[in-house]
């Protein structure tokens, strides 16, 4: 029997609407492998997701206060994470979160339907806490300018992504671990990556300590960070926050109603936000030298990744723990800004009417001057910019035609010059201004009748330019010793070189002495306008070099330093065994007088005699005994200048202070006298660890025994000998020290021995022209020691510091007291040398701050020596050599009455003292 017409349509029908479910699915199927397999995630990815982490560097107390970064982003476990965060973000993100598998079916419908029948772009709000983290992990594509169909299809693409890469993300991660990589990664704008860094930026709080407040703010933030930017968008981020409030309000009923609702009421405080920088922060001037260390460290050390990938300070979330001690850098940039704020005010009453680049200048010294100057202006970001305003397109050219040769201003003019027959190829390439491997391209260049006549023409009329531009005073922001670090003023360009290069430069280094940690580094008076940092830059040392010629003399020799010399001049003649000088060389004292006295070595170093030097030196017979030395106490003998020269020449007048060392050296170098002759080397990083705690590499100082104990127990004893009686420092600790003071008041130094720490300061200006005019304010007991002396009183006054001022030096071998029977001689006069040297402190020059510090007696315990003779300052600056000491003037000469030292001029050319 037929079957029934109805009957055989509803079969086809069931048919159809099967082949129609199964090429749906197909559909489907292919629709989710295509987007499977496009731009979403790989699972290894996902495993192991690579975000730009900043690096940290923290003191030694673990503080931080500094990053290395792309991204300021800071991982935080989520174990660490806030209350108030996670409230705020189940609440208002995903109160359903610990409880499905990534994906919330329900409020993706709810998105679909309001995207494409209400064309709302952003509906927001479905997404569960695992999706949003889906979506940071790859951009994702916009719907505006799209059709309806075509803003459906790609919405439900997107969210077929965010659902398989939520349910991947689920399947390696746990909860916990989804809410804290999301809140890591969240861009929160202002350069604030991650809730940490935004918590630091906005509020400058731990997220640990966000108020629920603050941590309203930030959550709210994460729908649209711009669209809720506090800053630009305050009421929009007002109303957002207080929605979050409503949410844990709704969800959470532990949280104080009357607290949430006097939130609602309360106006955004942003007052505390403030953007990171790298050169915010303390200790600018050593984050700026780790920077340059870090950067060979890991390869000088083969320090790799697991698989052998180099690590990248910026971006690989190192934690970098340093030996510097925030309290006790505090004390030190306060020293430093104190003291300088004085020299600085000093200074310019000093050379008021004066002008620096000409006074007692001959004709070379002027063209030395004026060129270092010129320079200067040419180094300026002001000149760069108008150089590359003139150059650039044409430079630019010229390489790309020429290759990559260099086209600065040097060669410029010579090749005008060349072109003209002013000078020729080979004078050029002599002087090393061009390369002779070069030669043929700047011919070409120069034959160029297209290329070069532009060039030339625009670089003449940028040096005709550039004076005008310099000369027109406009209003800038200067340099200056206030509490913002600058002042505004109007000034020509030109003016601003010359006020900036004539403040005077300071740096300071701590060091413990038998750890070498580091503890605090200033390398200059502001960092913003003096990048040069002095820590490390190469100036001479006058007689802080004289404790090693001293120290060479009594181990070598078995001196007492009770042992007598006469004060006359020695001389050292060419053909003496190991001295190497081709004439006679003959030093005087600084005053060119010899009191044919005798003195022991306590005088001789507390009055810096050069005379008792030189003797000393004679009867070592070897300038190399002394280099020696040096080296073993971490001044390398070998060490040579690119020019071949060694910078510790075998010379005797380095014995006087002719030679440029660093203060880093200088530091590393007296460690030796307070750790019982053991030199320790001077180190900044104890240790640094990759982002997972591991330690890659670890900070370890190189030790080395220098002095026998005996012996450095009696200079140990010399240099406390400097800074007793009357002129003594006013600190607890037990304290030994030396100035050092060089030619025409270059450079002033000041090196403290303590048992718990080395101190050393050294003041002068970037070029030696910029200095004091006389002994009374360049000398290093008034450029350098006051920096130590404040520094010292504030660690020791902090009680939060916990400095330990009682500690002893280290207890010298028996036998020590043979050598120390000379007591009553330490630190009085030698007969007439109280009458015949004398220093007149002028009250108009050292102001209240001395008064307060070092009474009504106040005298140079370290300084240089004046004869009564000296009637005006003419006198004082024609003196060959004005030198260091350790001295008090006084009124009326006594018994105990500590006269001035002199230094003399090293006649051999040096003008260390």
């Amino acid at each position: 029997m037929e079957e029934p017409r109805k009957y055989r349509i509803l079969r086809w029908l069931a048919y159809a609407a099967w082949v129609l479910l199964f090429l749906t699915m197909v559909i489907v199927a292919r629709f989710i492998i295509q987007t499977n397999n496009s731009d979403i995630p790989a699972f290894s990815e996902l495993e192991n997701p690579q975000y730009n982490e900043a690096s940290i560097i923290y003191d030694e107390k673990g503080r931080s206060f500094g990053k290395y970064y792309v991204e300021n982003r800071e991982n935080i476990d989520y174990e660490d994470l806030s209350p108030n965060i996670l409230k705020a973000l189940l609440a208002t993100e995903d109160i359903r979160f610990f409880d499905h598998n990534g994906v919330d079916l329900k409020a993706l419908f709810r998105v679909a339907f309001k995207t494409i029948l209400l064309q709302k772009e952003s509906a927001g709000g479905g997404s569960t806490i695992s999706q949003q983290l889906a979506k940071l992990l790859y951009k994702r594509k916009s719907l505006s300018g799209l059709s309806k169909i075509q803003r459906g299809v790609e919405l439900i693409r997107t969210k077929v992504k965010e659902w398989i890469t939520a349910i991947r993300l689920e399947k390696s991660y746990t909860k916990e671990e989804i809410i804290s990589m999301y809140l890591n990664k969240f861009e929160f704008i202002n350069g604030a990556h991650g809730i940490q860094s935004a918590s630091e930026t906005y509020f400058n709080v731990d997220q640990e300590n966000l108020t629920i407040e603050q941590a309203a703010l930030l959550v709210g933030m994460l729908k649209n960070p711009n669209l809720y930017n506090p800053l630009r968008f305050p009421e929009n981020a007002t109303g957002r926050r207080n929605l979050v409030i409503n949410q844990i309000e709704r969800y959470y009923d532990d949280v104080d109603s009357e607290l949430l609702d006097s939130i609602r009421s309360t106006a955004l405080d942003m007052s505390r936000f403030e953007r990171d920088s790298h050169d915010t922060g303390p200790a600018p001037y050593f984050r700026s030298e780790l920077t340059k260390w870090l950067r060979g460290i890991f390869k000088k050390e083969n320090i790799t990744k697991a698989d052998g990938e180099e690590y990248n300070v910026y971006t690989d979330g190192l934690k970098i723990y340093t030996t510097i001690n925030l309290d006790y850098q505090k004390y030190a940039e306060e020293a430093v800004k104190e003291h300088m704020q004085f020299l600085q005010a000093r200074y310019w009453e000093v050379w008021k009417n004066r002008n620096p680049w000409t006074y007692e200048a001959d004709s070379l010294q002027r063209i030395i001057r004026s060129n270092t100057l010129e320079r200067k202006i040419k180094e300026s970001e002001r000149y760069l910019s108008l150089h590359n305003q003139y150059l650039s397109a044409d430079k630019t050219k010229a390489q790309e035609k020429y290759g990559n040769i260099p086209l600065n201003e040097n060669v410029l003019k010579e090749l005008s010059r060349i072109e003209s027959k002013a000078t020729s190829w080979s004078n050029v390439i002599y002087k090393k201004i061009i390369s002779k491997s070069n030669r043929s391209k700047y011919e070409s260049l120069l034959g160029d009748d297209e290329i070069w006549p532009t060039l030339k023409n625009q670089f003449q009329k940028l040096q005709k330019d550039y004076k005008e531009v310099f000369k027109k005073k406009i209003s800038m922001e200067v340099f200056d010793y206030n509490e913002e670090g600058y002042k505004v003023i109007e000034m020509s360009p030109r003016d601003s070189v010359r006020y900036h290069n004539q403040h005077l430069q300071a740096s300071l280094l701590a060091v413990h002495p038998i750890t070498g940690h580091i503890k605090a580094w200033v390398g200059g008076p502001g960092f913003n306008y003096f990048k040069y940092d002095h820590v490390n830059s190469r100036r001479q040392v006058g007689s802080t070099i004289k404790p090693f010629v001293y120290a060479t003399a009594i181990s070598l020799m078995g001196l007492s330093p009770c042992q007598t010399y006469k004060d006359i001049q020695y001389t050292i003649a060419p053909g003496d065994d190991n001295l190497f000088v081709d004439k006679e060389w003959s030093p005087a004292n600084a005053n060119e007088k010899f009191t044919a006295n005798d003195y022991n070595l306590y005088q001789g170093l507390l009055y810096s005699k050069n005379s008792i030097t030189v003797r000393l030196i004679k009867e070592m017979g070897s300038v190399d005994v002394i280099r020696e030395l040096l080296d073993n106490v971490g001044i390398e003998k070998d060490r040579e200048y690119p020019n071949g020269q060694l910078v510790v020449p075998r010379v005797p007048s380095i014995c006087l202070g002719a030679v440029d060392l660093t203060l880093y050296e200088m530091a590393g170098a007296y460690t030796t006298f307070a750790n019982d002759g053991v030199y320790t080397q001077p180190i900044f990083v104890s240790r640094i660890e990759d982002k997972t705690g591991k330690v890659i590499y670890k900070g370890l100082p190189e030790t080395k025994r220098a002095i026998n104990p005996l012996y450095n127990g009696v200079m140990v004893d010399m240099l406390r000998n400097n800074v007793q009686g009357g002129f003594g420092l006013g600190v607890n600790t037990d304290i030994g020290g030396k100035t050092g003071t060089t030619n025409d008041y270059a450079d002033g130094w000041f090196m403290s021995v303590a048992p718990e720490l080395v101190t050393g300061v050294w003041v002068g200006g970037d070029d030696k022209w910029i200095r004091f005019l006389s002994l009374d304010d360049g000398q290093g007991f008034v450029m350098a020691r006051p920096i130590v002396q404040k520094f010292l009183s504030g660690v020791e006054k902090d009680s939060t510091i916990a400095f330990k001022s009682d500690t002893p030096f280290p207890t010298p071998p028996p036998g020590i007291l043979e050598f120390l029977d000379c007591d009553k001689y330490k630190q009085k006069s030698v007969e007439e040398e109280q009458d015949l040297n004398k220093l007149n402190v002028r009250e108009d020059i050292m102001d209240d701050e001395f008064d307060e510090e070092f009474g009504d007696d106040f005298g140079d315990d370290f300084g240089d020596e004046f004869e009564d003779t000296f009637s005006d300052e003419s006198d004082i600056e024609n003196t060959e050599s004005k030198t260091d000491s350790n001295i008090i003037s006084t009124n009326k000469p006594t018994p105990d009455s500590i006269i001035q030292q002199i230094m003399p001029i090293d006649t051999s050319g040096g003008d260390g003292r």
